[in-house]
C-alpha cells in the first residue's frame, strides 16, 4: 500500500500542500480530484520523488519509500514527455529497457501493451504522426512497459475520444484487478466516477474529502427520494414534513424532514395506486465535489 502521511510543501510564501494524508490501496484505483492550483500535481511529483516534501513521510507497505524503489512505479505525467521522432514501439521497448528489462522482455510487453491500446498498425510510425489521443495512448504504454507495481497518472484521459477512453479504462482496470494500486488524477468526473473505488478531493492545499464512492455518497447524501408512479404525482407536494424538489407528472423528488418520512409517502402511493420506482437518489461525484471544494 502506498501511504501519504502529513505532506506538507511550500513554494517561498505559498503553501501548496499542508498536512496531506491518504492512501492508495493494492488493486484499487483511487481517483484525486481537485481544481487546478489544488497541488494535485505537486502531490505526485513528491511520490515520485521529483520534488521533496517540506514535512511528512510517502511510505510503501509499511516503509518510508526509498529512492532504489521509485523506478519499479510507473508515472504518466500530464505534459507529453516522449521524442516526436522516434517511432513507437522503438521508443517503448527502449524504456523498458532503461527500467532494466532484458531485450525479449522489453519488446514482449510493448506488443502486448500496444495489443491492447490498439496501436499495433502504427508500431512503425514516428510519435508526431499520431493524433493527439493516439500519443496519449502511447504515454499510458510508456508508464506500463515495465509492469510496475504502482500506477501514478496524471490526466489520463486528457484528449481521448469516448472509445479510447473505454480502450484505456479497460487496461487500467487490468492492473488494478492484478492487485496494482492506482493513482490518478482527472477533471472528467463521469470517467472517474465510472472507474474509480475510491477517491480523494484536495481543495487549496488539504484534503477535502476521502473514502471510498459508497462511502463519500452516503456521507454527502441528503434525505432526498426520487418516487414514479402510475399517475399524477402532484398529491405530493400537500403531504406534511415533504418538500418538493422536482415535480413532473408521475415523477416526485422530494426531501423530508422527519425519520423514515419517506416510508410515509411510500405507503400513501401504494394506497392510491401502482408505484412505478421509489428510491433514495443519490449525489454524484460531480456535486460531492462542487459541494466540498
Amino acid at each position: 500500500m502506498l501511504t501519504m502521511t502529513s505532506i506538507s510543501r511550500s513554494f517561498g510564501d505559498n503553501r501548496v500542500l499542508d498536512e496531506v494524508s491518504f492512501d492508495v490501496r493494492p488493486g484499487r484505483m483511487t481517483g484525486f480530484l481537485g481544481a487546478n492550483g489544488s497541488g494535485k500535481t505537486t502531490m505526485m511529483r513528491i511520490i515520485l520523488g521529483v520534488l521533496a516534501p517540506h514535512g511528512g513521510t510517502v511510505s510503501w507497505n509499511g516503509s518510508p519509500l526509498s529512492t532504489e524503489q521509485r523506478p519499479m512505479f510507473g508515472y504518466m505525467p500530464e505534459e507529453r514527455g516522449l521524442y516526436p521522432k522516434m517511432k513507437i514501439a522503438e521508443q517503448i521497448t527502449w524504456l523498458g529497457r532503461l527500467h532494466g528489462l532484458d531485450r525479449a522482455t522489453a519488446k514482449e510487453n510493448t506488443d502486448r501493451l500496444l495489443a491492447e491500446l490498439e496501436l499495433t498498425e502504427r508500431a512503425g510510425d514516428k510519435l508526431e504522426a499520431l493524433s493527439l489521443g493516439n500519443q496519449q495512448r502511447v504515454q499510458i504504454a510508456a508508464a506500463l512497459v515495465h509492469d510496475p507495481a504502482v500506477l501514478i497518472l496524471d490526466e489520463p484521459f486528457s484528449g481521448l475520444d469516448p472509445i479510447a477512453v473505454e480502450i484505456v479504462l479497460e487496461v487500467l482496470r487490468k492492473r488494478a484487478a492484478a492487485g496494482v494500486p492506482v493513482l490518478f488524477s482527472s477533471h472528467q468526473l463521469a470517467v472517474v466516477e465510472q472507474l474509480c473505488d475510491d477517491v480523494v478531493i484536495i481543495s487549496k492545499g488539504v484534503i477535502a474529502a476521502s473514502g471510498s464512492r459508497e462511502e463519500l455518497r452516503a456521507e454527502h447524501g441528503t434525505s432526498r427520494f426520487e418516487l414514479v408512479v402510475a399517475a399524477d404525482a402532484g398529491w405530493v407536494r400537500d403531504l406534511p414534513g415533504v418538500r418538493i424538489v422536482e415535480l413532473d407528472g408521475p415523477r416526485a423528488v422530494f426531501e423530508v424532514s422527519a425519520p423514515d418520512g419517506e416510508q410515509a409517502v411510500l405507503a400513501d402511493a401504494l394506497r392510491r395506486g401502482a408505484v412505478r420506482a421509489f428510491s433514495p437518489v443519490v449525489p454524484t461525484l460531480d456535486e460531492i465535489f462542487k459541494e466540498v471544494i
